[in-house]
């Protein structure tokens, strides 16, 4: 079952030596993460799940290897401490995952979940319950980014729904989806909204069920006109 989750945004701008002069900049998200998933941590959860969008869905076994050098960054992460597989075979939001995990210092088991971006809400959702059920307790890194449309200089540039879209799923992320916002955002709106968040959030809604619990919203800003969020579930 799955006892706590963490969620954060997954731009490898957050890893300092890729955003390089920029890095202070995302500090105090950094600091939210940090705070997150020694929430997730403290639960003391069996096996910690990072979940993120990717080119297809597939699982990612400890040792797995990123890459930072497409952005670069002469720098790998491995997902969990086994000997890293030779090649890089992460995408981007598990591998600044597996930065966030190593830099919490988890050693215990891990696994890494990428999703393909746009399925159904039926699909995520029998995955979330799939992911809970991995082990006797579960905790979730959830990465992923709001829309990228809030302001001109947006990688895709000013979109007037897409503040609005934010606000909803700051809403959801801080009281647990209780009314459903996640699970019924829009594939298509949040495709054209460059939202890459949807498909991971969904998994988390249904991998969290009817449980009772606290939901903080960590972190909600927009930097690089991108909405970046982080929350805490336990």
């Amino acid at each position: 079952m799955l006892v706590a989750a963490a969620v954060c945004p997954c731009p490898p701008l957050l890893v300092p030596e890729v955003a390089a002069g920029a890095a202070p900049e995302l500090d105090a998200a950094r600091a939210a993460c940090d705070e997150a998933l020694a929430k997730v941590v403290a639960a003391a959860p069996e096996l910690i799940v990072v979940v993120g969008e990717g080119a297809r869905t597939r699982f990612h076994e400890a040792g797995a290897r990123g890459s930072f050098r497409p952005f670069g960054v002469d720098a790998d992460v491995l997902l969990g401490p086994p000997p890293g597989a030779p090649e890089a075979t992460l995408p981007p939001s598990l591998a600044v995952g597996a930065w966030l995990l190593a830099r919490a210092g988890w050693t215990g088991p891990v696994r890494g979940y990428e999703v393909e971006g746009g399925r159904s809400r039926p699909v995520n959702g029998e995955d979330g319950v799939r992911l809970a059920s991995l082990a006797d307790r579960v905790g979730l890194l959830v990465m992923g980014d709001g829309t990228a449309c809030r302001t001109v200089k947006a990688p895709g540039y000013l979109d007037e729904r897409a503040e609005g879209v934010d606000a909803l799923i700051a809403a959801a992320l801080r009281g647990l989806d209780a009314d459903g916002t996640l699970a019924r955002l829009d594939a298509d709106l949040s495709r054209e909204l460059k939202v890459s968040g949807r498909d991971p959030w969904q998994i988390l809604a249904a991998a969290w069920g009817d449980e009772n619990g606290t939901g903080e919203l960590l972190y909600e800003d927009a930097p690089y006109g991108v909405g970046y969020f982080v929350a805490s579930w336990t």
